[in-house]
């Protein structure tokens, strides 16, 4: 293990920050140089600093192994979140150094949870430095680098496979270099194609950039303390339910259907069953809201019930209404859809479509094989067969997955939350969805939460943005070796 290599690429990535720090500067500059210029050019220059002093002292090299590979990755994604605190800190306000750490890494992992109580407080630059937190973590901090840096060479192979997730690459059947331009080229056109919409739809060209870039990165953060509740418009909740939807497939897909390729999202088994669980999760809510008259029409009904629907199945969190009023029966269905999230290969976290989808067909197999002991089944997604590592590491992380909720509602229940404001804020968080239910409900934040319970739901975001595996491996003493 090479220390020295990892930190040389954890500091090109580093550059990548103080770059979208310069330009959050840029927009306070403009904003009649507001109370966060300052603190964003020198948190800018600092992280600059600590860039380029690896590019200066370490020799470059053009061969990584795996295990340098994971430590770039999960190195980049917590040094990220540290060096992200810097415009917070140096702002001050609200961001006592735990509050600074929980919203920068609430920001990278497009996570999306809060710990402020007036967020039209902060000046436009430390704003825009919130959304281009989510928005480079949409992708990933190591994707922009290997893009905007191609002097990385041939690394990128290595980089590109350790930060894409297995289920993400079977719709990538491209060089590397081509899967990391696909990605993020369909990324800056639908966050484009969603600023244009939401501008058309009344809203600034600022707050516009903001929730397009949250959206897209399926975040959930707002420059209002309401959310998109603000603007109580049915257009704007419209382009803004298509960008969540559109943004939680996978993008290799959505390039291919743009592109006329053969493999799309209208062939696509995993996308049939994402929109179709869009639908009658919708469909299901919208009833229960009818029959209980929480709403005065139905209409209405399914207006804020199609929102939160793709807001939380999209883990992105937006907010139009306030869940915790809603039915137990519809609770239940958003935290469903919480759980299981969007598709591999997206800005989604959560558990995955595709991992549902293949758990269901091993059950059904399971169920046949006892009628039929004898018959050798297959499972095939697109009609392509499925290997049986491929199956085993699907079970395997579903069960790591219900493990970590399962130890993160024990600890914050026992660090004083209720039930459902424990379980659902560890859902929430291990998700990347943002809003739970109970005191961290869709209206509310997670400023109130014990200085320990935010610790513990920062980690479990880091745990489930990484696929737990992925920041899992740096405790083991005998793989440092």
């Amino acid at each position: 293990m090479r220390f020295s290599v990892v930190i040389r690429y954890i500091g090109i990535v580093q550059l990548v920050l103080a770059a979208f720090m310069l330009v959050a500067a840029g927009i306070s500059y403009v904003s009649n140089i507001d109370s966060a210029y300052s603190p964003l050019v020198m948190s800018s220059l600092l992280t600059l600093l600590m860039g380029c002093f690896p590019l200066i002292f370490v020799p470059k090299t053009d061969h990584i192994s795996q295990k340098e590979g994971y430590c770039i990755v999960v190195g980049a994604w917590i040094v990220s979140s540290v060096v992200g605190m810097f415009p917070y800190l140096m702002w001050g306000g609200e961001f006592t150094l735990l509050n600074a750490w929980f919203e920068s890494v609430s920001g990278f992992t497009t996570t999306g949870a809060s710990i402020l109580n007036d967020i039209e407080a902060l000046p436009r630059g430390l704003q825009f430095w919130r959304m281009s937190s989510c928005w480079i973590g949409g992708v990933g901090v190591v994707m922009f680098a290997l893009v905007i840096l191609p002097s990385i060479g041939k690394s990128k192979m290595m980089l590109s496979n350790v930060e894409l997730s297995s289920l993400a690459k079977d719709n990538f059947n491209y060089r590397t270099q081509t899967v990391v331009r696909i990605i993020l080229s369909t990324y800056i056109g639908l966050t484009a194609f969603t600023l244009i919409g939401l501008k058309m739809s009344g809203m600034s060209w600022f707050d516009a950039l903001c929730h397009a870039m949250s959206a897209c990165s399926t975040c959930g953060f707002s420059n209002k303390n309401l959310s998109i509740g603000f603007f109580d418009s049915a257009q704007i909740e419209f382009v803004l339910v298509v960008a969540m939807l559109v943004a939680g497939m996978h993008f290799g897909l959505i390039y291919a259907t743009i592109t006329r390729k053969q493999n799309n999202i209208f062939r696509s088994e995993i996308t049939r069953s994402y929109l179709m669980m869009f639908a009658i999760s919708t469909i299901l809510i919208t009833l229960s809201l009818c029959v209980s008259s929480i709403y005065p029409t139905a209409i209405s009904s399914l207006r804020h019930a199609a929102f939160q629907v793709a807001s939380l199945m999209t883990t992105t969190g937006f907010a139009t209404a306030d869940c915790n009023t809603w039915t137990p029966f519809a609770m239940l269905i958003l935290i469903f859809c919480s759980l299981v999230c969007g598709c591999a290969g997206s800005t989604a976290g959560g558990l995955k479509v595709d991992r549902m989808v293949l758990a269901l067909k091993m059950l059904r197999n399971k169920l046949q094989s006892q009628q039929h002991p004898n018959a050798i089944m297959r499972i095939k997604v697109d009609g392509y067969c499925q290997d049986k590592d491929m199956l085993n590491s699907v079970m395997v992380y579903i069960v790591a997955f219900l493990i970590l909720i399962l130890i993160g509602t024990f600890l914050n229940t026992l660090f004083g939350c209720d039930l459902m404001t424990g379980f659902s804020a560890t859902l929430a968080c291990a998700s990347n969805v943002g809003p739970g239910f109970g005191e961290v409900g869709t209206m509310d934040n997670y400023a109130a939460m014990p200085a320990i319970v935010k610790l513990n739901l920062s980690l479990i975001m880091l745990f489930g943005r990484l696929e737990i595996f992925g920041l899992v491996q740096l405790f083991f003493i005998r793989w440092w070796k």
